[in-house]
């Protein structure tokens, strides 16, 4: 019974994994991600915004942090703004300063949107007031003659070159695990995004004298653009959509695989579905008219908007689909690699036990998430997650099967999905509260623990902002000091290594460069050595996959191949370098 178990939680865990991987291969080794939609921006527009912004005495920087070196820069080099001009824009912002309880993303959002409808280089015009822009954009519009005055006055424009190519900088650095995050999610929903529309012009009619309009189809660019945005809060992205073109504007450190970002690419992916099959949706309009009312009655604030509820219906199905599909395949491999290594049927039994309560959790989780949103007007997202779980196992093209879905769906039914799933949702929220418990017991049980490495890690992010300005002498020498007070930190020799192999690939004598990626590896050796495989696998992953990328670079292949190895044998741990290291082994054995 035991290995009955044991063999049907493997075979659950694996066939989500299967699928994915199989439509990885068909779609072949190149992707460029310019291809589906997606294109990186250093926008001046958005940097003359924030800066003009920080003048006026806008700073997200935390309490007790110091501010990031491009923000540090920044404050420098406008520190002779004229008084007047400074005085005028710190009223304005104080004036317009939503309440207390605003977070710092809340307060920059008005800002960025204005940013993002001004003209571009070198007026910056401002769009004319009219009832049809948004109502927080208005609210902040009279900030833009500020702004041209600030570009006209600050001496910004000479400085503006350099601070386009740290942003340039910045989005060079979320390329490539934002086209990891893009080829994911398309190969989960077997579909190519739509990257062009139509829009409807106005043409001259050929007949002479006549009164009749006539009109034409003018093919348009759909884009999904990617902004760095080094000024802003850390880790709240925002936003936008202007027509055709979205907008997410991301702060310095994001994680492009982060659910807020991946869930903005979706929105991208699926609008466009539901524009062109807008048509099947008006079919059932009065279904889901009926949905939304029931929400209504029920006390939610709901959108009245048909097509905007199934596009949020289905965002959240996909989005919640995918992330379980994600954590599967990781619980996937670490059991895999827990059974291999289990020496007696009872350690097995206990790690199938574990793994089946585990995966109970994670599926849990999803309904929670469901419910969340149908509550706020998304009443399609029970349903649209059960339609997915087809496309997942047949391999159908989302748009292909978009039409089916949206005929087949029964209102009745739909009612009833919170009832349904009551308790599930209760478990999942009792078990949310219990992660935040121990969370906060732990941080309570060892306050001067805490409040050290709270310390570390603000030291460590400001030296990653050393390391973008490419200061690695005043990196290494920080870092040296640091070791002082953490003499055996993982963390620190990891930074090290990291600083080292950074310097290695700004040198153009081969001589420099080898001494300095020798020293990497002395670093990194150090990390690996000072690092505990129960707390520190991802720092020791990503050491040993480093180290098998620059003995690969010194073409010593066996001593390459012995780091990949070692970096996969510790399995795919969160923060670590499993993929990374499956690759470098690849590309080893071809010629």
């Amino acid at each position: 019974m035991k290995q009955f178990l044991l063999i049907l939680i493997i075979t659950l865990l694996s066939c989500g994994v299967a699928s994915s991987q199989t439509v990885q291969q068909r779609q072949g080794a190149t992707f460029e991600v310019s291809e589906y939609g997606v294109d990186f921006q250093a926008d001046p527009r958005l940097i003359l915004v924030m800066a003009a912004l920080e003048v006026a005495g806008f700073d997200p920087t935390p309490a007790g942090r110091a501010p990031s070196a491009f923000r540090a820069k920044l404050r420098k080099d406008l520190a002779n703004v004229d008084p007047d001009l400074r005085q005028r824009l710190k009223t304005f912002f104080d004036r317009n300063k939503l309440p207390a309880t605003a977070s710092p993303a809340d307060q920059a959002a008005r800002y960025v949107s204005l940013a993002l409808a001004l003209g571009p280089a070198p007026t910056f015009e401002a769009p004319a007031r009219s009832e049809d822009l948004p109502a927080g954009l208005l609210e902040v519009l009279d900030f833009a003659p500020l702004v041209q005055e600030f570009h006209r006055r600050s001496g910004i424009d000479e400085q503006m070159v350099n601070y386009v190519r740290a942003y340039q900088a910045e989005g060079d650095r979320l390329r490539g695990p934002t086209t990891e995050m893009v080829r994911s999610l398309l190969t989960y929903l077997h579909t190519r995004p739509i990257t062009t529309s139509l829009e409807r012009v106005e043409v001259k009619n050929p007949k002479k004298g006549s009164k009749q309009k006539t009109y034409s189809f003018k093919e348009k660019d759909r884009r999904f653009y990617i902004l760095p945005d080094l000024m802003a809060p850390r880790g709240a992205i925002n936003f936008r959509i202007i027509a055709d073109d979205y907008y997410a504007v991301v702060p310095e450190g994001t994680d492009p695989t982060s659910s807020e970002l991946r869930r903005a690419y979706l929105q991208y992916v699926i609008d466009a579905l539901v524009l062109r099959f807008n048509k099947d949706i008006a079919l059932r309009r009065e279904q889901v008219k009926q949905l939304l009312t029931e929400r209504q009655n029920a006390g939610s604030q709901v959108t009245p908007d048909v097509f905007l509820s199934v596009s949020r219906s289905l965002v959240t199905a996909a989005d919640a689909r995918y992330e379980e599909m994600r954590r599967l395949e990781l619980l996937s491999r670490n059991t895999r690699a827990q059974l291999a290594a289990a020496k007696t049927e009872a350690d097995k039994a206990t790690i199938g036990k574990s793994a089946q309560a585990e995966m109970k959790a994670i599926q849990d989780e999803t309904v929670a998430r469901l419910a969340e949103e149908y509550e706020k007007g998304a009443v399609l997202s029970f349903y649209f997650a059960d339609q997915l779980k087809g496309i997942e196992s047949a391999g159908f093209d989302l748009a292909n099967f978009f039409p089916d879905m949206i005929a087949s769906f029964d209102p009745v039914r739909e009612t009833k999905r919170l009832a349904e799933n009551a308790e599930t949702v209760q478990r999942a929220i009792a078990a949310r509260e219990a992660r935040i418990a121990a969370r906060r017991s732990q941080a309570e049980g060892n306050p001067e623990g805490s409040g050290k490495e709270s310390v570390l890690v603000r030291d460590l992010a400001a030296i990653e902002d050393t390391l973008r300005t490419k200061d690695y002498n005043e990196a290494e020498s920080r870092l040296r000091e640091m070791l002082k007070d953490y003499p055996r930190e993982p963390r620190i020799f990891f930074a090290l290594g990291q600083t080292a192999s950074l310097a290695a690939m700004d040198a153009t004598d081969e001589q420099v460069q080898a001494e300095r990626l020798n020293r990497a590896l002395g670093h990194y050796r150090l990390a690996v050595a000072a690092s505990s495989p129960d707390s520190d696998k991802a720092i020791m992953s990503r050491a040993h996959e480093s180290m098998g990328r620059i003995n690969a670079f010194f073409d010593n292949k066996a001593e390459a191949l012995k780091e990949f190895e070692e970096a996969i044998k510790l399995g795919d741990v969160r923060g670590g370098a499993y993929k990374e290291a499956l690759e470098g082994k690849k590309k080893l054995s071809q010629p």
